[in-house]
């Protein structure tokens, strides 16, 4: 690497070393091209440090202390369950060094040169990165924008890290407030006001939609609202907030559900209200690339931009801010740039949220394949008559459901809502995936006693003959 006037020369440059940018890399590198990758902070980005990995290990602490608290009916009685948030904060931190050093390792056994600080495209075949020890000017082939994106804030409520705190903050348990106003009801404020709450803070979450999850299959909706109230967590829904006033240590919220305007005072404001893509500052401008309306790179099936050799993937693009998302992008654009045929078009992509109950989707809603005039069979098998979650204590309302179109027999989609739902949705991907017959599930066999019964029968359902609960057969003539 050179200073000055003088730029080093790579075939690709991946700018980001998130999920999405250090996959690309690594696959990059497989096929046989030189690589480098630009990231100004954490290798492993947003997720691996600050998001998904910590966050699950917070919600994983929180649901086993919130077990414990309830495993009287299981013949299990413990007393004055605490939490150490010092020792739990060292956990979570360990968890994630652990994970990103894995990325360090894996970046250097596959030969990938990694620059640490912020990147700027000069034009549509150079960059420029702000280091400590000074300027590098970079020449490349093809280059992999993978810069992510950031937690959107509300006008007049800036985060300060104290009072009003993103999903970042939130991740910082070093002290519980006593009540809490989440923002925004999507999978993030869904996720950390269980967390808060099953560690003991009163918990208010603010939704400015007047449906809770509005893209998520109608019948898990009333599912996670009499969850929510279980837990003790109360739901506000078409609030718009208005604005805030603070006061020593606390913030009092003004918001209006119709024409009727409220207050609600709390020593925390959790602003979950989405993401905003990473696009703004890092040159765009200079090198060509085209952007939306709303800010996102315009890519075609191949994750190329409007430039020619200069790809966009992940948060940076349309479609789910989700890591798993970028990185197929990643694979996809590393791919064709060394000349394999690879694209993004018509791939489904799986959405979960770590509620309590768990929520996993893919493919076709019940609704959305109505409205796209398809005719549809829908099997659903609910988790109180599978044996497995009976002897986890965790039967409740959840349940597996299958969509199959109704002439062809192919999956369109597959929802569950109930334990370890997670997991359990990695079938559902590859039915929909390889439009599998709704034989296929049903001529599989599944292990006993299983969660992924589950599956299979609601897949039978579909025609009407799941073994575990009863269904009327039309009466013979």
């Amino acid at each position: 690497m050179v200073v000055g006037d003088f730029a080093s020369g790579t075939q690709v440059a991946v700018i980001g070393a998130g999920p999405g940018g250090y996959v690309a890399a690594i696959r990059a590198a497989q096929l046989g091209l030189e690589v480098t990758v630009v990231e100004r902070e954490w290798l492993g980005g947003v997720c691996l440090n600050v998001g998904c990995i910590p966050s699950k290990a917070l919600i994983h602490v929180a649901d086993l202390k919130n077990q414990i608290e309830h495993a009287e009916k299981l013949g299990l009685f413990a007393r004055d369950v605490s939490v150490d948030l010092a020792k739990l904060a060292g956990w979570k931190d360990g968890v994630v060094e652990k994970l990103r050093k894995g990325v360090e390792v894996l970046l250097s056994q596959n030969k990938v040169a990694v620059v640490r600080g912020n990147a700027y495209l000069t034009d549509d075949h150079s960059f420029s990165v702000e280091a400590s020890d000074g300027v590098h000017r970079f020449e490349f082939e093809s280059c992999i924008l993978a810069t992510g994106s950031s937690a959107a804030q509300l006008p007049g409520m800036p985060r300060d890290g104290e009072l009003v705190i993103d999903s970042t903050d939130a991740l910082e348990l070093k002290s519980l407030p006593e009540r809490m106003v989440v923002i925004g009801a999507g999978a993030v404020g869904l996720e950390l006001g269980m967390v808060y709450a099953k560690l003991g803070t009163e918990v208010i979450i603010l939704e400015g939609m007047d449906k809770l999850l509005p893209t998520i299959d109608a019948q898990i909706v009333p599912v996670m609202e009499r969850a929510l109230k279980r837990q003790g967590i109360k739901l506000v829904l078409g609030a718009r907030v208005e604005g805030m006033t603070r006061s020593d240590s606390r913030a009092e919220l003004r918001y209006s559900v119709g024409r009727e305007e409220q207050s609600i005072s709390a020593d925390r404001v959790l602003v979950a209200i989405g993401r905003r893509p990473n696009t703004s500052d890092i040159g765009l401008e200079k090198a060509g690339v085209k952007l939306d309306k709303r800010g996102f790179v315009d890519v075609d099936e191949r994750m190329m931009t409007s430039v020619q050799g200069i790809f966009a993937i992940g948060d940076m693009v349309v479609g789910p801010m989700l890591a798993h998302k970028a990185m197929y992008q990643g694979k996809v654009a590393a791919e064709v740039i060394a000349g394999q045929p690879a694209a993004f078009e018509g791939v489904e992509v799986p959405g979960v949220i770590f509620s309590d109950p768990e929520i996993a989707v893919v493919g076709l809603t019940e609704n959305e394949a109505r409205e796209k005039g398809i005719e549809v069979k829908v099997g659903v098998f609910p988790f109180k008559a599978l044996g497995r979650a009976a002897t986890l204590g965790e039967a409740g309302e959840g349940f597996s459901k299958v969509v199959s179109d109704a002439k062809s027999g192919a999956i369109l989609g597959v929802h569950i809502v109930g334990p370890h739902a997670s997991d359990l949705i990695a079938e559902g991907c590859l039915a929909v995936a390889s439009a599998s017959h709704i034989d296929d599930l049903t001529l599989t066999i599944h292990p006993h006693p299983t969660l992924p019964e589950s599956i299979e029968e609601a897949a039978e359902q579909v025609e009407r003959r799941a073994i575990h609960i009863f269904t009327p057969q039309p009466t013979k003539r």
